[in-house]
């Protein structure tokens, strides 16, 4: 084949050597999963379940594809800032019923930074 080319699409890791070696790490090195985060996301994923029967079939449907977005990943969290926003407008906008789903949109803002 001529002109042979290498097209490599996503991450792509040469290991030449050494001991010990793990390529790459998306989460904290050496360290235990981020229990508070995991657990902050959880809550927010149960709460607004709980909302579903106060929703607009909109708001429902926005719901509905955030939920997926919602993972304990801190880097992934912060690029998706939008979607904890959107839940969170979302939550504030049925009253007091939705009011734990904002703090807890809060809580995880804060847990992200």
């Amino acid at each position: 084949m001529s002109g042979d080319t290498t097209n490599n699409y996503g991450n792509v890791v040469n290991v030449n050597g050494g001991q010990g070696n793990v390529g790459i790490n998306y989460g904290s090195v050496g360290g235990a999963p981020d229990d508070g985060l995991r657990a902050a996301v959880d809550e927010l994923a149960r709460l607004l379940q709980g909302l579903r029967p106060h929703l607009t079939p909109e708001q429902a449907q926005t719901v509905d594809e955030a939920l997926p977005e919602l993972t304990p990943d801190r880097a992934a969290l912060r690029e998706r800032m939008g979607v904890l926003t959107a839940v969170g407008q979302i939550a504030a906008a049925v009253g007091t019923v939705g009011q734990p789903a904002v703090d807890a949109v809060g809580q995880l803002m804060t847990l992200v930074g």
